[in-house]
C-alpha cells in the first residue's frame, strides 16, 4: 500500500511539473456543453451569416455567440426546433449603451478609444445606427450606406445642403469623405476633427498656407473658417462671402482705396453718391466691377517678400 501511495504522489508531481502535457493533449479540452457556432444559425439565417463570413467578424471564435446573447440564442434555436416562436437574440432589441458595450468589447482601441467623450455617444447613438454586420453596403467599415458621407448626411442635413453648392470639397465626386476630416468615434477634439485644430487639419492638404511667413495675416493664423466654409459655398474658393465684402468685414474704413469698405449708398438705396460725398465715393453700379481686393493683394495668406507688408507680392 505504501508503494502504491508513493507511485501516486510521484505521478502527481510529474503532471504538475508539465511532464503530463502529452497526456493532457491526448485527452483533449473538456467539452463546452453551451457552445455553438454560426452553423447552428445558418440553417435559418443563411443570407446574414454568409455576408458576415466574408468579413473579419466571420473568423471570430464562436462567431454569432461572440456578439449575440448565448442563452437567448440557444433558447431560440431549441424553440425553433420544437416548432415554437422563441424570440431571437437580436441587437435591435437592445439599448444603445448595451449594443455599444458589445462592440467596444473588441473595438476599444485606436479610433474608438475616446468614443464615450463624443457627441454621438451623448446623443445615445448605437454602433448599429451607422454600421451593419450582416447587411452592409460599403467596401470599408461595414456601413449601412455605400459611402461614409451618405451615412453622415442622414443626420447632418445642413452639411448635405452645403455640399451641393457650387464651391465644395470633392465629397460628391467620391475623392474624399466626411471621415477625411472627422473621426466619428473620437470626441477628444472639437467637432470630432482628426487634428488638434481646424488650421492643423487644413494644413495636411494645404501645406503651402502653413507658413511661417515674414508678414502674416492675422485672421489666417487664427482660424481658416474665418473666411472659408469647409462644407460648401456659392462663392469661389469656399469663401463665406463674396469679395470684396469679405475683406470689408475687417477693413471697413478709410484705406484711401476706391470703394474701400463703404456701403452707405447701398444701405440708403441710393444709386449715386449723396451730395457732399468725398471724391471717388462709390455707387451701387461701380462697387463690384473688377474691384476684387485680390487683384492686388494676391498673397493674402502671408508673404515672405521684403516689400510684402500688404500682401501684394
Amino acid at each position: 500500500m505504501r508503494d502504491a501511495l508513493l507511485i501516486s504522489v510521484l505521478a502527481g508531481t510529474f503532471l504538475m511539473s508539465g511532464g503530463g502535457s502529452a497526456f493532457a493533449r491526448d485527452q483533449g479540452p473538456p467539452p463546452d456543453k453551451g457552445s455553438f457556432d454560426s452553423t447552428d444559425c445558418k440553417a435559418c439565417h443563411e443570407p446574414a451569416v454568409t455576408k458576415m463570413e466574408q468579413t473579419k467578424h466571420g473568423s471570430l471564435a464562436e462567431s454569432c455567440a461572440t456578439c449575440h446573447d448565448r442563452t437567448k440564442a440557444m433558447e431560440h434555436s431549441k424553440g425553433r426546433a420544437d416548432g415554437l416562436e422563441t424570440p431571437g437574440p437580436s441587437l435591435k432589441d437592445m439599448k444603445a449603451k448595451d449594443v455599444n458595450a458589445t462592440c467596444l468589447g473588441c473595438h476599444e482601441k485606436g479610433n474608438q478609444e475616446a468614443w464615450a467623450s463624443g457627441m454621438h455617444d451623448r446623443r445615445n447613438l448605437a454602433c448599429t445606427t451607422c454600421h451593419s454586420i450582416h447587411a452592409f453596403k460599403s467596401t470599408k467599415a461595414q456601413l449601412k450606406t455605400t459611402t461614409d458621407s451618405e451615412t453622415c448626411f442622414g443626420c447632418h442635413k445642413a452639411e448635405r445642403a452645403m455640399a451641393q453648392r457650387t464651391s465644395h470639397h470633392p465629397v460628391r465626386e467620391g475623392k474624399m469623405g466626411c471621415v477625411s476630416c472627422h473621426n466619428p468615434h473620437d470626441g477628444s477634439r472639437p467637432k470630432m476633427l482628426k487634428a488638434e485644430s481646424v488650421n492643423e487639419l487644413c494644413y495636411t492638404c494645404h501645406a503651402e498656407k502653413r507658413g511661417p511667413f515674414l508678414f502674416e495675416h492675422a485672421p489666417v493664423r487664427e482660424d481658416c473658417v474665418s473666411c472659408h466654409q469647409p462644407h460648401g459655398s456659392n462663392h469661389k474658393r469656399l469663401l463665406v462671402q463674396k469679395l470684396p465684402n469679405l475683406c470689408w468685414n475687417c477693413h471697413l474704413t478709410g484705406s484711401g482705396h476706391f470703394g474701400s469698405g463703404d456701403n452707405l449708398s447701398t444701405e440708403l438705396g441710393a444709386r449715386t453718391a449723396p451730395a457732399g460725398s468725398p471724391s471717388g465715393f462709390p455707387t451701387v453700379n461701380s462697387r463690384f466691377v473688377e474691384k476684387n481686393c485680390k487683384n492686388c493683394h494676391m498673397n493674402i495668406h502671408g508673404s515672405n517678400s521684403p516689400s510684402g507688408a500688404y500682401f501684394i507680392r
